[in-house]
């Protein structure tokens, strides 16, 4: 395993064409990975429309088994082509279950497991909780070619929980690949610097490495704001794309130095989890009476 790893996020409007948008990822992917990156990741759920925007029955044709899904066998041909780790998001089904998920394929092709998306969000243009269980994989992170990479999906971004844990079982790198735009029912609000502040906020505490893929693009009544982004243990941004831009950001990354500042700024040795067992509770103690 090298110290510098090249990580990239790739960023693309998209069809309701499964074909259309593999290709469309293809492309993206071998673009980042001719400019030497090693782990590439694409957005949530990039075969199609972001579906969830409403509750329809007929989306759950959407969904797959694992092995049977149309973009996980191409793109361990593609990561075993380039040599590179690859993410892939999907709409999985396991027997009457429907999850959120993703495949991480290592740079040989070989699936090492799947992620379940934990946290599931219910709004306005955001209905996953119609189509998909939380997820029941735990947070899980992946030792590949590349370095320890934790993964979690989009909501689970704004949860420190998530991030700290993937961080405690030694993911030097935090993947999110996410589809996040406008608010339908307040087309005031832009969520776009907060959702970038909330994950350098994890880079920083975990002293880990983030990357996160947007889509970009409108559909329906969101309008994606793109703004994938790289950042390092620092928190700063090493590479990011516009709101409305194709293509790839990419940085390379030092897990030497990255581990070395872990091991000097003693989050971890100052941990007191016998202390924390309120982040356990459902909700607070409740008022004294």
């Amino acid at each position: 395993m090298t110290n510098r790893v090249t990580v990239a996020a790739v960023q693309s409007s998209l069809t309701d064409d499964a074909r259309e948008n593999i290709r469309r990822m293809d492309d993206l992917v071998r673009d980042a990975a001719g400019r030497g990156a090693h782990v590439v990741l694409m957005p949530e759920l990039f075969e199609g429309h972001y579906f969830p925007r409403d509750q329809r029955e007929e989306n759950f044709d959407r969904a797959r088994e694992a092995v049977a899904s149309s973009s996980i066998p191409h793109f361990r041909e593609l990561a075993r082509e380039l040599g590179v780790v690859l993410p892939v998001s999907f709409f999985e089904q396991d027997g009457p279950a429907y999850y959120n998920s993703v495949a991480v394929i290592d740079a040989t092709g070989e699936v090492l497991g799947v992620y379940r998306k934990s946290h599931i969000p219910d709004g306005p243009g955001y209905q996953e909780k119609f189509y998909f269980r939380p997820g029941d994989t735990g947070f899980r992170a992946f030792s590949t070619r590349y370095g320890r990479l934790g993964v979690a999906i989009c909501w689970d971004q704004w949860f420190p929980e998530a991030a700290r844990a993937l961080a405690l079982q030694g993911a030097d790198v935090l993947l999110f690949p996410t589809a996040i735009g406008s608010e339908p029912h307040d087309p005031d609000l832009d969520t776009r610097d907060p959702w970038q502040r909330a994950m350098i906020g994890h880079a920083v505490t975990n002293v880990v490495g983030v990357v996160a893929a947007n889509r970009t693009g409108r559909e329906g009544d969101i309008e994606f704001y793109g703004s994938s982004f790289v950042a390092d243990h620092r928190g700063d941004k090493r590479a990011e794309l516009g709101r409305r831009e194709q293509g790839c950001a990419l940085a390379t990354l030092d897990l030497h130095e990255l581990q070395r500042a872990r091991a000097s700024f003693g989050f971890f040795r100052d941990r007191r989890p016998e202390l924390y067992g309120d982040l356990a509770r459902v909700v607070g103690p409740g008022p004294k009476l």
